[in-house]
């Protein structure tokens, strides 16, 4: 499909900056018939030439076709995979240069939420323009930079309308859920920076009147002021007065909810297409950190590999349990801190029965309690006293616990390990949990694979002691329930002193996982909740590249990552090794984790085919 537009009587420039509304291409033919043959002939050529998507300049002097310049074209993640897979069902390229040619972030874009199809039918269309950036955008209309950044620090999603954008918007475009203009065609300043960025857009909206004096927005009889609800549609150029409920994407219909045929879906089968070829060239696994059946089936319908990281304390959270938890911290002696472990008992067991169920045999990588115990208790008096009736205690020993568990730095305290090592019953409990879940998934003919990762190791010991603890649980469990266990024992690599004695840890750990989070924080000696004041300048002085916490420091932390595997692997030479920090779904970690040689990396559930495609990219890059 050929796409363009033209003016007449005017310069490129008019065209880019927005500020005259222009022809479809398809007009010319009428116009300029001889010109207009040419260019589709031209087109053609470059296309084959260059073997992508051509955004070409042209101008018609005297009825005779000039081109100016022609360049790999902008475009959007649903268009990036609809030209790789249509280029290779064309046989100019192959299913290699497909997967290499698609950015791994912009397969984000595929599952952003789309409007609901009932609800938008049932909205106020105020206007529409020309499709420019795809996705559903809903926000409150401002009509400046300065406030869609203002509004969008306080935590307001925003649509930005403009009567043409100019490069001062960029800012507020940036903070803006979509951005709205009422002139300028889809290669305009406006269209082409929201397809960078990703962004929701419509473009040239003539029948929207934007006064930016009186800050209202006018169409149809419509009169929207600033700050009143906006809803947007990138993919069909409408614009509706009001939110507009949204609806998740095609792929996530078809994979997730199930709501939507395959066949029915062209985005879906495209997107399915690159996957399978990603797939035939990937080395790197790619698992999920999930915490919940349901994330787990969603994780495993994106293509997971299994689980990288469950964190056991987030089911210490959900209805009744956490008062069992609590009893738990509140307890003075070992048996009372049995008695309320025993309520948790059953909890943890069904979680993990869940979670076995849907994974169908896929591995799961499990980590003890990490964080420290403040951390469930109440903070102010008002929940203190309520907490007190409920479990028929006094406020003060709530009050004078808080005040006990009470750090000044809970990231480098008693969490992690720490806690398995001074209570030992804990670490107890959560491998009965894990291996009576076992034995029950198990006998009803599913194949369950354990890993139990214990976390924040520094020291060795602090390891052995704690798989002392769950080998003798194992053998119970198996006696008990009279089968066999299959399951590892390993750490998490989080803190820089664990990287350097990686060989003697090694000793006792069957596989290492990067907890990448922490270890980027304890090897920088900078909080990831904190480091966004400062950052932004280090990123303009060049002290730093990116963000160390979106994407892995490759020269600092990744040097440590580096000495753990040589150290490790010089120990134990089959030692499995992953990542689990939230760096596992960047592309660029992917690539340097597989470059690296780990067995898998592991991230968030709707971030699996980013990962997927990205390991794709690193085998085919060699």
């Amino acid at each position: 499909m050929f796409y363009g537009e033209y003016l007449i009587n005017a310069q490129g420039e008019d065209v880019v900056a927005g500020v005259r509304t222009p022809h479809p291409i398809s007009d010319l033919a009428k116009e300029m018939p001889a010109a207009h043959k040419e260019l589709m002939k031209v087109r053609s050529i470059l296309e084959h030439h260059f073997k992508d998507m051509q955004d070409l300049e042209f101008t018609v002097e005297e009825k005779r076709l000039y081109i100016l310049q022609t360049r790999n074209g902008k475009r959007t993640g649903h268009a990036a995979v609809r030209i790789a897979v249509d280029m290779v069902d064309e046989k100019l390229i192959t299913k290699k240069d497909a997967v290499r040619r698609v950015p791994a972030d912009s397969l984000a874009h595929l599952l952003a939420p789309v409007f609901d199809r009932q609800s938008a039918k049932a909205a106020k269309k105020i206007g529409s323009g020309l499709a420019a950036g795809p996705g559903a955008a809903c926000g409150r209309v401002v009509f400046s930079a300065e406030e869609a950044v203002m509004r969008s620090e306080k935590g307001e999603k925003v649509v930005l309308a403009r009567i043409e954008t100019s490069p001062e918007d960029l800012r507020g475009m940036i903070a803006a859920e979509g951005i709205l203009t009422s002139r300028g065609g889809v290669s305009s300043h406006a269209a082409l920076v929201a397809r960078q960025m990703g962004k929701v857009c419509v473009c040239g909206a003539t029948g929207i009147h934007i006064d930016y004096q009186k800050r209202t927005l006018s169409a149809n009889g419509t009169t929207l002021n600033r700050g009143d609800y906006i809803s947007i549609d990138g993919t069909a150029g409408e614009v509706f007065a009001g939110e507009v409920a949204t609806a998740p994407s095609e792929i996530v219909q078809v994979l997730v909810d199930r709501s939507l045929d395959p066949k029915k879906s062209i985005t879906y089968q495209e997107y399915a297409k690159l996957m399978k070829w990603a797939d035939e060239f990937r080395t790197l696994g790619v698992r999920t950190n999930a915490d919940t059946p349901e994330q787990v089936a969603n994780a495993v319908a994106f293509g997971a590999e299994g689980i990288g990281l469950c964190r056991t304390e987030h089911m210490f959270f959900e209805g009744d349990r956490i008062d069992a938890m609590r009893q738990m911290i509140l307890a003075g002696t070992k048996d009372e801190r049995a008695r309320a472990l025993a309520k948790l008992l059953p909890y943890q067991r069904g979680d993990f029965i869940g979670i076995f169920t849907a994974l169908k045999g896929l591995p799961a990588t499990i980590r003890f309690l990490d964080p420290p115990l403040h951390e469930f208790l109440p903070a102010d008096h008002a929940q203190q006293s309520e907490l007190a009736n409920k479990l028929g205690v006094a406020a003060e020993k709530i009050a004078r616990r808080v005040h006990e568990l009470h750090e000044f730095n809970p990231m480098l305290g008693h969490r992690g390990c720490r806690l398995g090592i001074t209570f030992p019953e804990i670490s107890e409990m959560q491998a009965r949990a894990i291996f009576e879940a076992a034995a029950e998934v198990q006998a009803k003919g599913i194949k369950v694979r354990p890993e139990i990762m214990i976390p924040l190791v520094g020291f060795p010991r602090e390891l052995k002691l704690q798989i002392d603890i769950v080998r003798r649980v194992a053998g119970e469990v198996a006696k008990e329930k009279e089968t066999k266990l299959n399951y590892l024992v390993g750490t998490m690599i989080e803190i820089p002193r664990a990287a350097l004695v990686a060989d003697q840890i090694a000793r006792d750990a069957e596989f290492f996982s990067f907890g990448t989070n922490d270890l980027t924080q304890t090897a920088l000696g900078m909080s990831r909740d904190d480091s966004g004041s400062f950052l932004p300048a280090y990123t303009e002085l060049d002290i730093i590249d990116t963000n160390p916490f979106a994407s892995i420091d490759q020269k600092g932390v990744g040097r440590l990552m580096e000495i753990t595997r040589d150290l490790g692997r010089k120990t134990r030479p089959d030692i499995k090794l992953g990542i689990c920090g939230e760096h596992g779904g960047e592309p660029a970690s992917v690539k340097f984790c597989h470059r690296l040689g780990l067995d898998y990396v592991s991230c968030s559930p709707f971030r699996i085919p980013i990962a997927r495609l990205a390991a794709a990219q690193a085998a085919l890059e060699n």
